[in-house]
């Protein structure tokens, strides 16, 4: 059995930087992060073990005892962000700058009077940062979501972890839906879910089975898994070479192996390590591409 990882896979420049400036607090026990630093348990654990506080995504009405506040990577909106401040907390914002161009694109479209319409996952962190300062927005995941909004000018654009394929469905959908409408589009899907989606597709050419390894609970991860499935392959979604079963794997030739961009490079080579101790495992380690 052959292991062949993705060209590009694992933590994007965001993730890395927002887990640097971790590094750099010195009394994390005063810091309360606001929400999840990134969607993995793992990372989460090691906060915890470190001091950290963490506040749940879905539990930010109340404001925190901590002196000093760290807003993720996902972003907050700007109203959230000054609720902090004006109580007295100092700041530690690791929001990625992808996000924040994304931000900057939503207050674009609000200033020109749109009604702002986000492609992406309604109850994810960063969406509600999004939507966060609008006066006036929709947000679209599925196309049972599209509408004829009575606003003659839309601005649409995209959470940064979309995939160009799904987003372009919507896309159309939207412009199908509101012929009347003056429709702006910016696309603020990020780099690196694109250099992972386009690395996967030619990983899953070669592979028999593809594992992704990454949070339950991260998007970007589900869809690289999601990915795998619409081109025809099995994909086996692991946090950890703990969950890997060597059945899944009795009848391979080729297993392919990428990650989403919150997964550590440790846990990476760990699920690599497994795949080839096990008894069928052989061959001499590549990449694609």
């Amino acid at each position: 059995m052959e292991v062949i990882r993705a060209q590009a896979m694992g933590m994007c420049f965001g993730v890395k930087d927002a887990l640097s400036a971790t590094r750099s607090v010195a009394d994390p026990s005063a810091t309360t992060i606001w929400g999840e630093l990134v969607h993995n348990d793992a990372v989460g654990r090691e906060l915890g073990a470190r001091g950290f506080l963490q506040r749940d995504e879905g539990n930010r009405d109340s404001l925190p005892a901590t002196p000093q506040v760290l807003i993720t990577a996902h972003g907050v909106a700007d109203r959230e962000r000054q609720r902090l401040i004006e109580a007295g907390h100092r700041l530690v914002d690791t929001t990625c700058p992808l996000v924040a161009r994304a931000h900057d694109a939503a207050r674009q479209f609000a200033l020109e009077g749109r009604h702002v319409v986000v492609l992406g996952k309604r109850d994810h962190v960063e969406v509600r940062g999004l939507v966060g300062d609008l006066p006036s927005w929709s947000v679209v995941g599925h196309l049972a979501d599209v509408e004829r909004w009575p606003s003659a000018r839309l601005g649409v654009l995209c959470q940064t972890t979309m995939q160009e394929c799904e987003a372009q469905k919507l896309l159309d959908a939207i412009a199908c839906a509101n012929p009347q409408a003056d429709i702006a589009f910016r696309d603020t899907i990020c780099e690196p879910t694109r250099q992972r989606v386009r690395a996967l597709r030619d990983l899953i050419a070669m592979a028999d089975v593809v594992v992704v390894v990454g949070g339950r609970h991260s998007n970007n991860t589900r869809q690289l898994a999601l990915t795998v499935a619409r081109g025809g392959r099995r994909a086996i979604h692991v946090e950890s070479a703990n969950e890997l079963d060597p059945r899944d794997f009795a009848a391979c030739r080729v297993v392919g192996l990428t990650a989403g961009t919150s997964t550590q490079d440790d846990a990476i080579d760990a699920v690599e390590r497994a795949l080839r101790a096990m008894p069928s495992a052989s061959g001499v380690p590549r990449h694609a591409g």
